[in-house]
């Protein structure tokens, strides 16, 4: 049995978090959202007239420090510009959001540690 690549564990924890988000109630709109360089895992809406961008980290251990942690402000930077793209694309402007963050720790023989992190970073505006 090979071990998975990160790119693999990365794309089973947003799989896991969609799955979570509906569980509660979120309605998916999109996944892995790309506007020129920046990303954003999950777009979804919560059912309280908000559109959550959600970044999503993933690991198969916490050795190095727990998932949550890996949102650096580069990344946020990058989550900031996509969700712009996205709501501009989408003649949604004024619409609320809130911008969330799902750590998975996923261990092969266990269920995984889902922490959904709401409003974890805003924008300085």
């Amino acid at each position: 049995m090979s071990d998975k690549t990160t790119r693999e564990i990365g794309d089973e924890g947003e799989e896991i978090a969609a799955a979570y988000l509906e569980s509660k109630g979120y309605t998916i709109l999109d996944q892995n959202y790309h506007f020129e360089r920046a990303e954003v895992d999950i777009v979804a809406y919560d059912n309280d007239s908000w559109i959550i961008f959600a970044e999503v980290k993933t690991r198969s251990s916490n050795r190095y420090g727990e998932p949550e942690e890996y949102v650096d402000e580069e990344k946020i930077q990058n989550v900031y510009k996509a969700a712009e793209a996205w709501i501009y694309e989408r003649k949604m402007d004024g619409v609320p959001v809130r911008f969330d963050v799902i750590s998975i720790l996923q261990d092969e023989n266990e269920a995984p540690d889902i922490k959904h992190f709401e409003d974890a970073f805003s924008p300085g505006r």
